[in-house]
């Protein structure tokens, strides 16, 4: 299972609830779509025996310590990865969103930014924004989980 997540925004309160989260639906994978806000909040997307891919945000703005405190898991985007023979375009703000949905390359495209939640499927194309995992501007925090086994997409509260 994965869990996709954007716009974190540094809400603690929220935060502390993705340990419980992770463990109850087996995840091994995590996505950030970006404004993860402060270094301190890693802590609640790395652990072992569980991936991480992030990209940085347009508030992100202790990029260096970021991506050190990762591991170089969070890069700028666009990012291009292949997981489980999944091909994944993500970002954080949907500049390319056009492109990258009229290319018909991806399994999977996802991106935050707006802090709306939004799912469409696109051919064999699934575009995902999972909301803001923050709740600060929509007074609800949600996230995402997908079984890539099957391509199921659950929106979820936090």
């Amino acid at each position: 299972m994965w869990l996709l997540i954007s716009d974190t925004h540094d809400n603690l309160d929220k935060l502390k609830k993705l340990p419980n989260i992770i463990k109850k639906n087996s995840i091994k994978t995590i996505f950030h779509c970006g404004d993860f806000i402060s270094p301190f909040t890693l802590k609640f997307f790395m652990y072992e025996n569980v991936d991480f891919y992030g990209v940085f945000g347009n508030n992100d703005g202790e990029r260096v310590i970021l991506s050190q405190k990762s591991n170089v898991s969070i890069v700028p985007g666009p990012r291009f990865l292949e997981i489980n023979n999944k091909k994944i375009y993500m970002m954080h703000e949907p500049y390319s969103l056009k492109a990258a949905k009229n290319s018909k390359l991806y399994d999977y495209i996802f991106f935050g930014h707006t802090h709306e939640k939004f799912h469409e499927q696109m051919n064999n194309t699934q575009i995902i924004n999972p909301g803001e995992g923050s709740g600060w501007l929509t007074n609800q925090a949600t996230y995402v989980i997908i079984n890539p086994e099957n391509n199921k997409i659950e929106f979820k509260v936090l």
